[in-house]
């Protein structure tokens, strides 16, 4: 059975046509995943991440094309975002490879835990729902209107406690603002 009205029966609960679904498109999705980014474990993780968001958001999910062409196009956005979070750890990652061999002394590893340590205060401080958009946010990467689905509120909620979040931790770590960049783009 084609599935291609799957956004219509999607909304419905219908169990056995969203596992229809998976089952008709995981392989060939899967194919498409490994072109993009080869590599065939993070290929498949893609391609399940993004049924179950469907899966998750399925009463909320609007759909303007055909049910497979929405499955590749949220398969390759996924896959360019996991390419972009691959570059930004890279960068860090061969930042902090310098940074090391140039300076390597105690001072440098102590100014590196010193921060780790003021974020986690800085975390700590902020209060509640903020601190878990921020963490929704930043380490799940979670868009705002997801998190707003998920917690139950507005996207402008959302965006009003983001920013009381970035304000509060701009404050808490101005003296450690370049390094808790590099850090914080990690997460992005």
């Amino acid at each position: 059975m084609e599935i291609d009205s799957g956004p219509v029966l999607l909304k419905r609960e219908n169990t056995a046509i969203f596992e229809t679904a998976f089952k008709q498109h995981f392989k060939a999705l899967h194919a498409y995943a490994y072109t993009i980014i080869k590599d065939d474990v993070m290929a498949e993780e893609i391609v399940q991440n993004m049924f179950y968001k469907i899966w998750k958001n399925r009463e909320t999910i609007t759909i303007n094309q055909s049910f497979t062409a929405y499955l590749y196009r949220c398969v390759y956005n996924d896959s360019l975002n996991h390419l972009k979070h691959v570059k930004v750890k890279a960068a860090y990652q061969s930042y902090a490879v310098q940074n090391m061999s140039n300076s390597n002394n105690a001072a440098d590893q102590k100014s590196l835990r010193d921060l780790e340590q003021k974020l986690d205060e800085a975390m700590k401080e902020l209060p509640e729902q903020c601190r878990t958009i921020f963490q929704l946010s930043r380490f799940e990467e979670l868009k705002y209107l997801q998190i707003a689905d998920k917690l139950g509120i507005s996207v402008k909620t959302v965006e009003n406690q983001m920013g009381k979040a970035l304000r509060l931790l701009r404050g808490k770590l101005v003296d450690f603002l370049p390094a808790a960049l590099i850090i914080l783009l990690l997460t992005l």
